[in-house]
């Protein structure tokens, strides 16, 4: 088969939007956090680019999407060897019937593995090693997210035999991280201070800009996951812009009844849990239904943030609310509004069922419960015992005066804003120089009259 050039350049491209939602992830994270952890909020997303993409390569796509030599336990786990290493064997292989190198569907879904592992750190923000981050997403990535690739995507148990749909990762990635943050949230125990202390978005701003890069890459993440440039792609696309638009609304409307001002962080994360929810369905469900997942999204999700501070687990940006609760609302709703005038593979080669509304009886939402709740469970599973296992080597958590102190400094050294006056300081230098323990260079021209004045008293 010959290399279709329109899908491939569409792939290539939606695999640079992806890529561009995790500096997004990282901006929208670190200004939902305080000033004195930003930095190492950031890393954790930043951390997951070099860490996942580079682990992608070696084992993670093989085993996610490799299908040779395994027999029957490919309905749990891809080939070991199909793919191992990304080497030069397959360079000029297809991927399926779309015209589209193999390489460019990996490069497509390392983005997804990447976002996915990052999501997971908002949940834990302030408080976790850096060191015990990389090892929880290390060995969560190998043991979770990989295998439920493969379920999902790769020809495993959830996709092929249950039959339950998830266009673009509402199970295996939003389910996914989310269940996996409530686990290690709770294992990480509460930051000093929570509930008791105001812990405010520190730049609203940098919120609102990550949610934006957010948006726009999401379209690469849902038209994207059609692979060719067809009407699905086009009906992902526009029930992504939908479904957003709604959730933005939604939010907004539950804050103004409840608080009397619709907020601007709000808007924010009304948009996220909209881009959440219509992400298993966006290429199954119409617009209309699109639109009111997307305001259902916004409100329930507007909702389950506080859940955490009445069962006392502290989901420090509200991973779980956003994420967790937005991704089991997309997967239900496909159970309700798939149909098969958006996407006839429905009943086709996915052998799934149009929803509730379109004829469908309750097969197809008893699928998605059974898909997404085995998800939740071994994800949540894992992740405890990932945390627990990190706890007893003393490598989960940082102590209480580098977190009251700030975790960018005692973990990377550094702050995200260095407040020190370019002239005229005085004392030990201040700011965050001070918070470093690292002495500021004095300005050029005080170094020179500083040199005049010691030369004035060697003369005298």
């Amino acid at each position: 088969m010959e290399i279709n050039t329109g899908n491939t350049a569409w792939l290539l491209l939606s695999s640079a939007l992806v890529l561009l939602m995790t500096p997004g992830l990282a901006l929208f994270y670190g200004g939902l956090n305080r000033s004195k952890g930003v930095l190492n909020m950031m890393m954790m997303s930043f951390s997951a680019i070099g860490l996942i993409s580079v682990l992608w390569a070696l084992y993670g796509f093989t085993l996610a999407f490799g299908t040779n030599g395994n027999g029957g336990a490919n309905n749990f786990l891809g080939s070991f060897s199909q793919y191992f290493g990304s080497g030069t064997s397959w360079a000029n292989e297809i991927w399926g019937q779309t015209g589209i190198p193999t390489y460019v569907f990996m490069a497509f879904q390392m983005m997804f593995a990447i976002i996915t592992v990052a999501l997971i750190s908002g949940a834990l923000s302030d408080r976790l090693k850096f060191g015990g981050w990389i090892l929880f997403a290390l060995g969560w990535f190998t043991i979770v997210y990989v295998p439920v690739a493969h379920w999902v995507w790769g020809g495993g148990w959830i996709g092929a035999k249950l039959h339950a749909l998830d266009f673009a990762g509402g199970t295996a990635v939003h389910i996914n991280a989310g269940a996996a943050a409530l686990a290690a949230c709770l294992v990480l125990g509460k930051r000093v201070g929570w509930p008791r202390e105001n812990m405010r978005p520190h730049n609203v701003p940098f919120v609102a800009l990550g949610a934006g890069l957010l948006w726009f890459g999401w379209f690469g993440f849902n038209a994207g996951s059609e692979l060719t440039v067809d009407s699905t792609a086009a009906i992902a696309f526009v029930n992504t812009q939908l479904a957003t638009a709604a959730a933005l609304m939604g939010w907004c409307i539950v804050e103004w009844l409840r608080d009397g001002k619709p907020t601007m962080v709000g808007a924010s994360s009304g948009a996220v849990a909209g881009l959440v929810a219509i992400t298993p369905a966006c290429g199954f469900v119409a617009p209309l239904p699109a639109a009111l997942i997307g305001i259902i999204a916004g409100a329930v999700c507007a909702l389950a943030v506080g859940l955490k501070y009445r069962l006392g687990f502290d989901d420090s940006l509200d991973v779980v609310g956003v994420h967790f609760v937005g991704g089991w609302i997309g997967s239900l709703s496909i159970g309700f509004f798939a149909t098969t005038q958006v996407n006839g593979a429905i009943t086709g080669v996915l052998g799934a069922n149009n929803g509730l509304f379109y004829g469908g009886g309750l097969t197809q939402l008893g699928r998605q419960f059974v898909g997404s709740a085995a998800v939740t469970v071994f994800s949540f599973a894992v992740a405890a015992g990932l945390a627990y296992g990190l706890k007893a080597l003393k490598a989960l958590r940082v102590d209480s005066d580098a977190e009251v102190g700030g975790i960018d400094i005692a973990e990377h050294g550094e702050t995200g804003y260095d407040l020190t006056p370019a002239t005229g300081g005085s004392g030990n230098g201040g700011g965050a120089f001070a918070m470093a323990g690292i002495a500021p260079k004095k300005p050029a021209a005080a170094e020179d009259q500083d040199a005049e004045g010691t030369s004035e008293k060697v003369a005298g």
